[in-house]
């Protein structure tokens, strides 16, 4: 038998659905500036909103350095399948959007729209170089500096293997749902042009994505913020 998995922290705000959910990045957590911001928007409109910490982030249970991002799609597959009625909305913050993609790959009957920002499917291939990867193969982990918090931010070997296992950009995504992308010309953890190449492989014609000139990574500025909450608007049910 296999271990359950770690009991998740959230936050549920009832209201009129679509549910929107909201997917952090990588080492991140559910009280961000875009998931706290979506949240204050969605109580003010009376709209259904969900966030949550992945197992081993945030508030929730678990390990962060026994986790996978297999096992990370399957949180959010909980979480839709505990809290959330009908399709959802998911809005996927870099690690978040290649979660929201695997998710609407593999459930889209759950899915009625994606927004990423910044996504950032595939990036334990194009975000790692050789020497770092052999690093990871050889002693299980490596550490980098972070540019949004004191502590470095570490990577796993099971978490490298993980994402070499649902690689997403070799060919088409069978995905059909209205999906935006929004991305910062200035980001330098995923080069926007990654976001035109998703753009490019999604099966749905209903895709566009925005280029934000001077925008960064995070795009959470105010009028970054503005944006998103428009962009969120545009695909939800009038």
């Amino acid at each position: 038998m296999t271990s359950p998995r770690p009991a998740l922290a959230y936050h549920h705000t009832p209201g009129t659905g679509p549910t929107i959910v909201f997917l952090p990045g990588y080492a991140s957590d559910m009280t961000g500036t875009k998931a706290v911001a979506l949240e204050d928007w969605a109580r003010a409109h009376g709209r259904a909103y969900l966030r949550f910490d992945y197992a081993g982030c945030g508030q929730s249970e678990g390990s962060f350095e026994e986790q996978t991002l297999a096992g990370w799609r399957d949180d959010v597959f909980e979480m839709l399948d505990q809290l959330v009625e009908g399709p959802a909305v998911l809005v996927g913050s870099s690690m978040g959007g290649w979660l929201m993609l695997l998710v609407a790959r593999d459930r889209p009957d759950r899915i009625a729209a994606l927004v990423g920002i910044a996504p950032a499917p595939d990036f334990t291939d194009w975000g790692f170089t050789h020497d770092e990867k052999m690093a990871l193969l050889q002693h299980g982990r490596i550490e980098r500096p972070s540019a949004y918090a004191d502590s470095p931010t570490t990577y796993t070997r099971i978490l490298w293997q993980s994402g070499e296992a649902n690689r997403l950009l070799q060919g088409e995504i069978a995905i059909d749902v209205p999906v935006r992308i929004l991305h910062g010309m200035q980001d330098k953890d995923v080069p926007w042009h990654h976001s035109t190449r998703l753009a490019e492989l999604l099966r749905s014609g209903d895709v566009q994505t925005v280029l934000v000139k001077d925008g960064d990574h995070r795009l959470s500025r105010d009028e970054d913020i503005a944006l998103l909450i428009r962009t969120v608007e545009e695909v939800l049910p009038r």
